[in-house]
């Protein structure tokens, strides 16, 4: 969706960091684990799901920080605007907090949309997830929080086939 606007020509890009080399960093590398010794009941409890995990789920599929910007070649992590600690995990319940590079960012709504489809694909459907841009970055922040997370509007969103297409775009693993 590209208006010919750039809306922030010179972002500064940052070096994305490495993995964590935490235990579910390793164990989400195999989908089946050998030699599990999980009992039946554990096996069946909901898995607790961490900022960590939301943020980086594998090396090869990265959930939030490989989303690309709508405008730059670069990913949201690059351009710091979303990190770890932005990702708030509660039990069914994923806040996610994104920071714009400008504060008259016209892609914010597009960049919300963006983490907030990557996400309802990915998690299970037990997950609430609420999308808001950081308070005080975006001149706008009321106004896009309430269209990233209203149901209806994002819907409506989605059935736009242009939209769907940038959305697609972002999401890419390019």
């Amino acid at each position: 969706m590209n208006t010919g606007e750039i809306y922030n020509p010179n972002p500064i890009i940052f070096s994305p960091k490495k993995s964590s080399g935490r235990k579910s960093d390793l164990l989400a590398r195999s989908l089946w684990l050998e030699g599990s010794t999980q009992t039946e009941d554990e096996a069946n409890q909901p898995e607790p799901i961490d900022q960590d995990e939301i943020f980086v789920l594998t090396p090869c599929k990265d959930l939030i920080r490989s989303i690309y910007d709508p405008e730059h070649p670069n990913t949201l992590e690059e351009l710091r605007v979303v990190s770890a600690p932005q990702i708030d995990v509660g039990q069914n319940h994923v806040r996610v907090e994104f920071t714009p590079t400008v504060p008259h960012c016209g892609m914010s709504t597009l960049i919300g949309l963006s983490i907030r489809v990557r996400l309802l694909r990915s998690l299970p459907n037990r997950f609430k997830v609420d999308i808001y841009v950081k308070p005080g970055s975006h001149q706008s922040e009321h106004a896009v929080n309430k269209q990233l997370n209203d149901k209806e509007r994002v819907a409506a969103a989605l059935e736009n086939p242009t939209l769907v297409q940038t959305v697609e775009h972002c999401l890419s693993q390019q």
